[in-house]
C-alpha cells in the first residue's frame, strides 16, 4: 500500500490528498460549497455539501492517479473546527444546518453565563473562554430552537460532533461516533486537564452526555470506511482539528516552536508541552496533540478572518477576480496612505474576543481605490498576528524559538509574508510543503500504520522553502502598528 489519503474538509471547501511514501502530493482534488448567511453575524453550512464535497474529493483524487483502495493505507482526517452538527442517530440526518464556528448568534448567552460568573470555572477546566466561537453553546441553541431536539436529544436519539465526527460516522456506515481529543478541546464541554466530558459544564449547559461521542488519541483507531465508497474497506486512523493538524506538519514538536496558518482565519499555537497555561492575556490554552494517551497542551491565538478579508474583495465588493491579484495590487498601492482595514465581520477573537465589534476601514481618502483596499486587507492580517504573538510572549517564560513557521493559503504572497515578518521584527519561515494541515494527519495516519517515521524523524525532514527577514525600519513599524491599534480601539468603541 503506497499512500495515505488525507481529507481536509475546511470552511469554505473539501480538499482530499494522496500523499506519497515520501510523503509528497501525489494527487489532489478540491471543491468549494455555499456558505450561507441567514442573519448578521450567523454563519452556517448544509452538513450534506460537506459530506458530499469530502466524497467526491476523495474519488477524485484516486482517479487522478488511477488507484483503488488497496493502495491506500489509512485515512486521515482534519477539519474546520467549533462548527458544530446535530443528527438524528436512527436515520444521519441533521435536524438543522451546521453552525460555523464563525457564527455569532450566542453572544447573549454566553454574556448572561459571564455574568453569572461561570467564566472562570469553564476556563479552568477547558483552557477556553465563553465565547460563541466554540461548540458547547452552539449545542445549546440547536436543542432549544429546533422543534422537538430537546425531548430526542434526552430520549437518547441525537448524536452530536464537530465536523471530524460526523465524517467518521458516515464513512463507517454510523459504527464509529468518535472524536479526537484536539477537537474535544474545542467544544466547551470536554475538561483538558482530567481527559473528560465534564458532567458540571454539560449540566450549565443543558447538554445532555448521551449525544457525545466517544474522545481518542489522534492517532487513534477510528474504525474504517464502508467499502461501497471507495470499493474496499480503509482504516481511519489519524484526526485532528485543522490547526493542530498543522502544529503537527510543521514539526513543532519541543515547547516554544510556533506556528501560523492562514486560512479563512488566522490561528497561532505555541507548543507548551506537558503544562497547560491559564493565559492572562485572553489567549486559549488547548491540546496541541495527543499520542498513546499523552498530552501535549498549547497556547493558542484565533483570529477568525484573514483569507476571508480577500475572499470579501472578491465576493462582496468585486474588485478583485481572484486572491492572487491582491499581492500586484498591493505592490502597486498609494505609499501615501495608510488605509486600516479592521476585518471583524463576526467579531474580533483574540486577544480581544469582542463578538458585538464589526468590521471598518480607516484612513479612506478621494484616491483610495482597489490597490489601497487589497493592501489594507492583507497588513491586517501581520497586525492581528502580532497582536498574538505579543500576548504569547507576556503569557511564556519558557524557550522562545524567535522563528514563526507559516503555512495556508496566504503564505504563497511574498508581499504578504515579507510584511508579516517585518511588522513582528521577527524571521518568517514557509516550508516547501505549504499544505501542513493535510500533510500532518497523513503523517499521523501513516506513521501509526508503519510507512511514516516515527515523530523524530518526520520533525528532521520539515523542509525550508523560504526565509523572510524583516527589513521595515523600526521607527515605521511602530507607527504602523500604532495606527492598527488606534482603529482597533476606534471598531470596538463603535
Amino acid at each position: 500500500m503506497t499512500y495515505v489519503m488525507a481529507i481536509d474538509q475546511g470552511t469554505t471547501s473539501s480538499r482530499t490528498i494522496l500523499f506519497d511514501r515520501g510523503m509528497q502530493v501525489a494527487a489532489s482534488a478540491q471543491e468549494e460549497f455555499t456558505q450561507h448567511f441567514p442573519r448578521s453575524g450567523w454563519v452556517e453550512h448544509v452538513a450534506d455539501d460537506l459530506w458530499q464535497t469530502v466524497v467526491r474529493t476523495a474519488q477524485g483524487a484516486m482517479r487522478q492517479l488511477g488507484v483503488t483502495a488497496d493502495d491506500i493505507a489509512a485515512i486521515g482526517i482534519t477539519n474546520q473546527r467549533e462548527t458544530t452538527i446535530v443528527w438524528d442517530k436512527n436515520t444521519g440526518t441533521p435536524i438543522h444546518n451546521a453552525i460555523v464556528w464563525q457564527d455569532r448568534r450566542t453572544a447573549s448567552l454566553c454574556d448572561t453565563l459571564k455574568a453569572a460568573d461561570h467564566e472562570p470555572t469553564i476556563t479552568h477546566k477547558t483552557g477556553l473562554l465563553l465565547d460563541p466561537y466554540f461548540s458547547g453553546t452552539k449545542v445549546k441553541w440547536l436543542l432549544d430552537n429546533v422543534d422537538g431536539a430537546r425531548a430526542k436529544a434526552e430520549a437518547g436519539d441525537l448524536l452530536m460532533g464537530t465536523v471530524d465526527c460526523y465524517l467518521i460516522w458516515r464513512l463507517t456506515g454510523g459504527a464509529v461516533h468518535a472524536t479526537d481529543a484536539t477537537n474535544a478541546a474545542r467544544t466547551l464541554l470536554y475538561n483538558i486537564r482530567d481527559g473528560h466530558w465534564d458532567d458540571e459544564i454539560c449540566a450549565l449547559l443543558d447538554v445532555p452526555m448521551n449525544m457525545l461521542p466517544d474522545v481518542r488519541d489522534c492517532d487513534g483507531n477510528f474504525g474504517q470506511t464502508t467499502p461501497d465508497l471507495f470499493g474496499a474497506a480503509i482504516p481511519i486512523r489519524g484526526v485532528a482539528g485543522d490547526q493542530q493538524a498543522a502544529t503537527v506538519g510543521q514539526a513543532c514538536f519541543k515547547p516554544g516552536m510556533m506556528k501560523s496558518t492562514y486560512g479563512t482565519g488566522c490561528f497561532a499555537l505555541m507548543n507548551t508541552g506537558d503544562t497547560l497555561i491559564t493565559s492572562q492575556n485572553r489567549l486559549l490554552g488547548t491540546i496541541a496533540y495527543q499520542f498513546g494517551g499523552v498530552t501535549t497542551y498549547a497556547l493558542e491565538g484565533s483570529i477568525f478572518i484573514a483569507g476571508a478579508a480577500v475572499q470579501w474583495l472578491r465576493d462582496g465588493l468585486g474588485i478583485i477576480d481572484d486572491a492572487g491579484q491582491t499581492q500586484t495590487l498591493a505592490m502597486t498601492a498609494d505609499v501615501e496612505q495608510n488605509v486600516v482595514m479592521v476585518p471583524a465581520f463576526t467579531g474580533l477573537g483574540a486577544p480581544y474576543w469582542n463578538a458585538g465589534c464589526r468590521g471598518a476601514v480607516f484612513g479612506l481618502t478621494r484616491n483610495t481605490g482597489p490597490a489601497e483596499m487589497a493592501k489594507a486587507a492583507l497588513e491586517s492580517v501581520g497586525y492581528q498576528t502580532r497582536d498574538l504573538l505579543n500576548a504569547m510572549q507576556a503569557d511564556w517564560d519558557g524557550p522562545d524559538s524567535a522563528v514563526l513557521r507559516v503555512d495556508g493559503g496566504m503564505t504563497a504572497s511574498d508581499w504578504t509574508m515579507q510584511f508579516l515578518s517585518d511588522i513582528l521584527d521577527a524571521q518568517v519561515d514557509r516550508p516547501t510543503i505549504l499544505e501542513t494541515t493535510a500533510l500532518g494527519v497523513a503523517w499521523i495516519a501513516g506513521m501509526k500504520v508503519g510507512i511514516y517515521p516515527v515523530m523524530d524523524g518526520f520533525a528532521a525532514e520539515w523542509a525550508l522553502e523560504q526565509r523572510f527577514k524583516p527589513s521595515m525600519q523600526a521607527s515605521e513599524r511602530d507607527t504602523k502598528y500604532a495606527a492598527w491599534k488606534r482603529a482597533i480601539a476606534a471598531a470596538q468603541g463603535y
